[in-house]
């Protein structure tokens, strides 16, 4: 039994909470054998920060015995992320409670489903996941090809319409297998539903990329780019919210064309969401693409509407 939980207090997080948010988070994943690190206590300043999410602590007093986040994405898609429970606390229906806040305000928000996203070698964050009501709803793999100017010999003539690549994402087997997800513009690590609005604006900001002369065949957008300080130097991330192709010539032309725009835009290293498919995954296999080690699970949950009681 872990420290008593009958006085905590469940509330929003506040910048002081910073130092008992990072006692319990730095080490998170230190006893696994895995190289991954809690982004937690890099970012925790500007993660609470924002009027479409709700970020809850539970507070015990002298610890911060829990934390998580949700994130409005769209006027109907939520996100959760950021589910830790301090260790001293463990086995003491934290998470639960927590979970429970953050989708009472995302009913409020009229929100109608929550998603999140869960390492598959996590296996506690998976069970904790489906025993809070989220389902399984699709799996992602990352690929890594490295940027390269002289990947191809005319950039420009990737720059795709979003009509032609709305057309050829709405009969893909990508789409089925993704249950129509791609990466979000703005929130990191987020997955909402991709629509034409967001290939519209992607082709406006030269952003998105198609291959095919008559028909297309594959498509691709940046969803984003992010400048990350390390040690030595900061490094520039290019990445790419989905690519999807009909064949393997598709696929090598639009991972060219994805090296190629990442060069364009100085940066040094990628990563391109894919289906977790056989197909997809040793098709970038075959096309040395640098296959991500993991796949990563996506887990959903729908949520009924606030009951409002007139007394």
């Amino acid at each position: 039994m872990g420290p008593s939980t009958g006085d905590i207090e469940y509330r929003p997080a506040t910048h002081d909470d910073y130092e008992a948010v990072v006692e319990f988070t730095d080490k998170t994943w230190a006893d696994l054998d895995v190289e991954v690190s809690d982004y937690l206590p890099d970012v925790y300043h500007d993660w609470i920060d924002g009027d479409n999410r709700q970020t809850i602590v539970a507070d015990a007093g002298d610890d911060i015995a829990g934390i998580a986040q949700v994130v409005a994405l769209s006027s109907w898609e939520g996100w959760a992320q950021g589910m830790r429970v301090n260790p001293a606390f463990r086995g003491e229906g934290i998470g639960r409670a927590i979970n429970d806040h953050l989708f009472r305000w995302a009913r409020e928000q009229d929100l109608t489903v929550v998603r999140n996203m869960v390492f598959s070698w996590n296996q506690a964050g998976l069970g904790q996941s489906r025993a809070l009501g989220y389902e399984p709803t699709t799996e992602f793999r990352w690929l890594h090809p490295d940027p390269d100017a002289d990947a191809v010999a005319d950039l420009d003539s990737y720059r795709g319409e979003a009509d032609a690549a709305w057309a050829y994402w709405t009969t893909s087997d990508a789409r089925d297998h993704l249950r129509g997800l791609g990466l979000d513009t703005e929130e990191s690590w987020a997955l909402r539903e991709l629509t034409r609005e967001t290939l519209a604006r992607a082709a406006e900001d030269q952003r998105l990329l198609t291959v095919g002369e008559d028909t297309t065949h594959g498509f691709a957008y940046l969803s984003r780019t992010v400048d990350n300080a390390g040690e030595d130097d900061t490094q520039r991330l290019a990445e790419y919210g989905v690519a999807a192709w009909a064949d393997l010539d598709a696929g090598r032309e639009l991972l060219a064309g994805i090296a190629a725009d990442a060069a364009a835009r100085d940066a040094d290293t990628v990563r391109v969401l894919i289906p977790e498919t056989p197909r997809f995954v040793s098709d970038g296999a075959h096309l040395r693409a640098g296959i991500g080690q993991n796949p990563d699970f996506v887990l959903s949950t729908e949520l009924s509407p606030t009951v409002r009681r007139d007394l």
